[in-house]
């Protein structure tokens, strides 16, 4: 089965394992307007499509004028929304668009500084039985990039340790620093974007685990839980 890596839970079915996980696509979110526009560009009162809080708290922070309304379904789907003039912008994953070859319709990619992806965004992972060893040897050879699965396993710690899913306001992202080190930046926020937490941390990629869990302690130690208990679904 393959998978978007940021979907997949933290505990597997029994029998079943992570056997490889792909190289990362471009990890940012990506503003996708009907003309060629930003998202500081955008008119005061636009209406912005989401369906994520991590996304709408960071966009609100940036621009509190803007209207967020709830976006559904596939990336298509949501693409006709927008064309539709249902929204005067939407919020969507850029590894998604691309993926799909509609990477012409980013008008503005989000880097790090303006919206922190979600934890594990642009990755695939590739779930098999884990006692097909001969399976999970041809894909761990294909596709398994060991550099990008230290940074997931820092990422995904950080969500653990906040006991976090893809439906809460947080975000972490983890950059390949030079002499094998990590950078892991995050973030955790009210979905109004009027309280804002961010973090970061730099370590060896050897103690990657541990520096999501530095992370995940320096957010809750400014007060993360009670922005995640006050938005619990």
């Amino acid at each position: 089965a393959v998978h978007s890596r940021k979907d997949v839970p933290a505990e597997l079915a029994p029998g079943l394992v992570l056997s490889a996980i792909s190289a990362r696509e471009v990890p940012w979110d990506a503003l996708c307007a009907r003309t060629r526009t930003t998202l500081d560009e955008l008119p005061k009162g636009a209406v912005v499509g989401t369906s994520s809080m991590r996304r709408q708290c960071q966009l609100l922070a940036r621009r509190p004028d803007l209207q967020i309304k709830m976006l559904r379904g596939n990336v298509p789907t949501r693409i006709k929304k927008l064309d539709d003039g249902e929204f005067d912008a939407v919020v969507l994953a850029a590894a998604g668009l691309i993926r799909l070859g509609m990477a012409d319709r980013i008008t503005h990619e989000l880097g790090l500084e303006l919206s922190i992806p979600a934890v594990a965004q642009g990755v695939l992972a590739i779930e098999t039985r884990e006692s097909d060893a001969m399976v999970r040897e041809v894909v761990a050879k294909a596709i398994h990039d060991e550099p990008t699965a230290a940074k997931m396993a820092a990422e995904r710690r950080f969500l653990a340790k906040m006991g976090g899913s893809c439906q809460t306001p947080l975000a972490a992202h983890a950059v390949s620093l030079p002499k094998e080190q990590i950078r892991l930046v995050g973030m955790c926020g009210m979905p109004d974007g009027t309280r804002m937490l961010h973090a970061e941390v730099t370590g060896s990629v050897a103690l990657a685990a541990e520096l999501g869990e530095r992370l995940a302690d320096n957010l809750l130690a400014q007060g993360a839980a009670e922005i995640l208990a006050a938005t619990k679904l």
